[in-house]
């Protein structure tokens, strides 16, 4: 339990007490303090709650995560003898999917690089590389 619920709830039995106290005597401002200190006691208590309720909550994670943690190995020690029996049932059948694999593999290594698309529209002629201007287009000087 924390400080502040404890704290919260002192000051809440001290202002119901004051505010009684207060309706007996008949006077208005012990009334209306007893009043505030009940209320910032259920303050400090709600406080206190959510500050008990954030902390349960980390623990649980932290020890979900622990368990998680633990038996992740088990889980895979549990896999690999799985498939080492499955590899013993049925040899031949294992060394076809490894081949498979293998042969996939190196498929995908030995692909020429993909070429850039080509400049231009879709359909249209390139123009000649490296394109020159024509010595009649070039600029004359003025003598």
């Amino acid at each position: 339990m924390d400080t502040d619920r404890i704290a919260g709830s002192a000051k809440d039995f001290a202002g119901k007490v004051e505010s009684a106290a207060g309706d007996i005597a008949g006077d208005a401002e012990t009334q209306a303090s007893g009043r505030a200190r009940e209320a910032e006691g259920t303050v400090q208590n709600l406080y206190g709650q959510a500050k008990d309720a954030a902390r349960e909550a980390t623990d649980a994670a932290a020890s979900y995560a622990k368990n998680a943690y633990g038996n992740g190995g088990d889980a895979l020690r549990g896999g690999s003898d799985a498939l080492a029996a499955k590899v013993r049932e049925n040899p031949l059948g294992s060394l076809v999917i490894a081949g498979g694999i293998g042969f996939a593999l190196a498929l995908l290594m030995a692909r020429p690089a993909r070429r850039p698309p080509p400049r231009g529209r879709p359909g249209a002629a390139l123009p000649p590389w490296p394109a020159r201007a024509s010595p009649s287009s070039a600029p004359r000087c003025a003598r």
